[in-house]
């Protein structure tokens, strides 16, 4: 098995085209035709991690923060991300990174997060935008189904948990082919008059490349006429950050111990805890600061996240109470939800390749200490 012929598994888990714009994900380093020999799953790559990854005979390295976030003009071994890709070139291990593209999965990060606190009725916190796009074609009745099915096929009328979703309507198309034509109904010059079948789908908007090849094999015109609009609505399944709801309110002190424990945090850091009981939480993993408007606007009583500052704390205006619980500490189960997963997909994609060589790292990545 070669390492690229893992990538569409890493990219079903996470989408390539669901990451943000100012992040680096997918192959950061290495061959993606070297043979795979096995994978290590890790939060950060490090050089501790590139060791235990040649110790373990794992030349693919699966971690959540990429290595390589901005350009490196040299590569000398003077910091920390010089010295892991040093010694991940040196032994010829790649390096793999899923970071936001799993952040906006609806059962990434933030699931993780909100199954470990055990939230029901989750949904987005901030819903992605300018990501769905919506197709209009034509066609001649006779040509619909097959056009239609091809379309489902790439991807086209996916919405929540629905498919094959599509909006289809009869009129009239007329048309006058010129010299140069050859038309499917009617002659050279004539003005022909014919039933057509208009049909509408959405679908995200990195599917473009896909759903176009789609159209162009299945339609049965010359010319095939489409257009393409970029919708306004957001995508309810894809985004950053959750909101959900304790099965049991809870004052705010006892909540914040019970998330210390399941998020095995070193301390919590909060604003001024209020009165009122807490039901609806919103968790985003990582640095979530600019969240907080959109937890307070979602009705949340508590938000979880990290990295917050001093005047950040300012922000919860008596409305929410804002918890720091740790940045390694709201990601901590992403990396064995990603050896789970890895797992259980690659027996069923190349049963040769062993599960057992999808490896846990064993590596505490977490920069920050407590006393």
């Amino acid at each position: 098995m070669k390492l690229k012929e893992l990538f569409p598994i890493l990219e079903e888990m996470a989408p390539l085209a669901y990451a943000e714009d100012f992040d680096n994900v997918g192959l950061l380093v290495g061959n993606q035709d070297n043979e795979l020999t096995g994978i290590l799953v890790s939060h950060d790559a490090l050089e501790s991690v590139v060791e235990e990854a040649f110790t373990k005979n794992c030349n693919l390295v699966v971690c959540f923060h990429p290595i390589l976030f901005t350009g490196l003009k040299k590569i000398t071994g003077k910091n920390y991300v010089e010295r892991a890709i040093l010694k991940a070139i040196k032994n010829d291990i790649a390096i793999y990174s899923v970071h936001t593209a799993l952040d906006n999965h609806q059962n990434g990060v933030n699931k993780i997060f909100c199954d470990a606190l055990g939230l029901i009725n989750t949904k987005v916190l901030i819903p992605k935008e300018n990501f769905i796009q919506k197709l209009i074609t034509y066609t001649i009745p006779e040509n619909e189904i097959q056009l239609r099915n091809a379309l489902f096929e790439a991807g086209a009328g996916k919405i929540g948990n629905y498919e094959n979703c599509s909006f289809n309507s009869q009129g009239i198309g007329t048309y006058m082919g010129n010299e140069n034509s050859n038309p499917e109904i009617g002659q050279r010059f004539e003005f022909v008059e014919n039933k057509e079948i208009k049909i509408e789908l959405t679908y995200e908007k990195y599917l473009q490349p896909k759903i176009l090849k789609a159209l162009y094999a299945n339609h049965c015109y010359e010319e095939v006429a489409y257009e393409i609009y970029q919708l306004q609505n957001q995508h309810q399944n894809i985004g950053l950050g959750m909101i959900g709801e304790l099965q049991n309110p809870m004052n705010a002190k006892d909540f914040l111990e019970f998330a210390k424990q399941k998020m095995l945090s070193g301390s919590i850091r909060h604003s001024e805890l209020l009165e009122k009981p807490i039901k609806k939480v919103a968790v985003l993993g990582g640095s979530g600061s600019y969240a907080i408007k959109n937890a307070i606007q979602a009705g949340a009583h508590v938000f979880l996240t990290a990295d917050l500052k001093y005047h950040n704390f300012y922000e919860a205006e008596n409305q929410i109470v804002l918890a720091d619980i740790g940045h390694f500490e709201s990601e901590r189960y992403t990396k064995n939800y990603i050896v789970d997963f890895l797992k259980e997909k690659i027996t069923k994609f190349a049963p040769a390749f062993s599960a057992r060589k999808v490896v846990l790292s064993e590596e505490n990545t977490n920069p920050v200490k407590y006393l």
